[in-house]
């Protein structure tokens, strides 16, 4: 069959790759034509139409500013998919192009499966009269996602993470020590704490200052940023300084994790992957927007946490240090509190371990594509 997968960001890069690599094992058949990324171009042996750098574009200002740019993806799109003819249209995540290409998909009577859920049980609940009009089949990640669609009597199919897909696959292949991991990256002795500062150029340079003042007061310890697969070395020392000695290390995540003490991570897709690790963690975030609209835009959240673990679980296990309480001083005292009280260290493994019960096995890739051809082929 042929598989035409949109992709926008590095997320949907890694888990649109696991689903290819688990389409070709199951579809001996199988062609795919994407927008994605580098992961995606790997499995699929073909390089994407078009890279996700060129389309993820974050805030408000930032949309308007591109919209042209943006007109001119979506048109191509549409091309590509119309020259492709495909079986079916899988959309990861990504939704506020993806529903549109949906729409249009599903005008010449294609067949649309959406694979990671839009978070619209956080905002932007109208959304699902698009979803139930333009997807036919919905592939979810997280198990309260479920209860969630229901309550708009919209049957979807919940698959499992395949954040523990990836992580599986990296502990099964990763044979590197410790010593060999500080020896290639240059690194001290002292212990490591991980800076995950998210994957777009936006919230990168404006929450990595907040994590390089935090580290300065932690001299006993060695911090390390983790590099976005979209953003070179040169951006990250244009926003730390070339002053700045915190090593920066691309494509080891799972590494830095792997030999961290702690991490402070801006909220998103990494703070699962940091507790599934069994990393203590702060989970950071903060907008542009003075304190006042960020008050008035938080009223219009349906939950009450940003970060998926807290969500999962549906309790603070993370402290979470938004907008106000985002600043090196309220964010030092917590890693502190990590670092140093043996009580609170045993209560995050404690509720990992629920975390982990809760998301059950590995395998969502294999069980999305064989949901996806069955859909396809029938």
């Amino acid at each position: 069959m042929r598989y035409f997968l949109i992709a926008g960001e590095a997320s949907g890069d890694l888990h649109g790759s696991n689903l290819v690599r688990e389409l070709k094992l199951q579809d001996s058949s199988a062609q795919f034509r994407f927008f994605g990324g580098d992961l995606m171009a790997a499995q699929a042996g073909v390089s994407p139409v078009l890279h996700y750098r060129e389309m993820a574009f974050m805030g408000f200002v930032r949309v308007l500013m591109n919209l042209r740019t943006i007109s001119k993806n979506m048109e191509r799109c549409k091309a590509e998919i119309v020259d492709f003819k495909p079986d079916v249209v899988i959309l990861i995540d990504f939704a506020g192009f993806n529903l549109r290409i949906a729409e249009f998909a599903k005008s010449i009577g294609l067949k649309t499966v959406f694979y990671i859920s839009p978070k619209i049980w956080a905002w932007k609940t109208n959304r699902i009269k698009k979803i139930k009009k333009y997807i036919d089949k919905m592939l979810t990640i997280l198990p309260f996602e479920t209860e969630f669609y229901a309550g708009f009597n919209y049957p979807v199919e919940y698959v499992g993470n395949p954040i523990l897909d990836a992580i599986e696959e990296f502990k099964t292949n990763d044979h590197q020590t410790e010593a060999d991991f500080r020896q290639s990256n240059g690194l001290s002795d002292k212990p490591i704490i991980g800076l995950l500062a998210g994957s777009r150029k936006q919230e990168v340079g404006f929450m990595l200052p907040v994590m390089i003042e935090v580290s300065r007061q932690f001299p006993e310890y060695q911090f390390v940023i983790s590099g976005a697969p979209g953003l070179d070395h040169g951006y990250y020392t244009k926003v730390i300084g070339a002053d700045c000695n915190i090593p920066i290390v691309f494509d080891q995540t799972y590494n830095l994790l792997k030999f961290s003490r702690a991490a402070l991570v801006t909220s998103g897709t990494a703070t699962l992957e940091t507790a599934l690790f069994g990393v203590p963690e702060a989970v950071l975030y903060k907008i542009t927007a003075p304190n006042f609209l960020y008050r008035i835009g938080r009223r219009w959240l349906k939950v009450k946490w940003i970060s998926l673990a807290n969500l999962i679980v549906g309790s603070e296990i993370i402290r979470e240090l938004v907008q106000m309480d985002c600043n090196p001083k309220t964010v030092a005292v917590e890693l502190r509190k990590i670092l140093d009280d043996e009580q609170y260290g045993a209560e995050f493994k404690r509720n990992y371990t629920e975390l982990m019960q809760r998301m059950g096995s590995a395998g969502a890739s294999k069980r999305a594509a064989e949901a996806v051809i069955k859909f396809a082929g029938c």
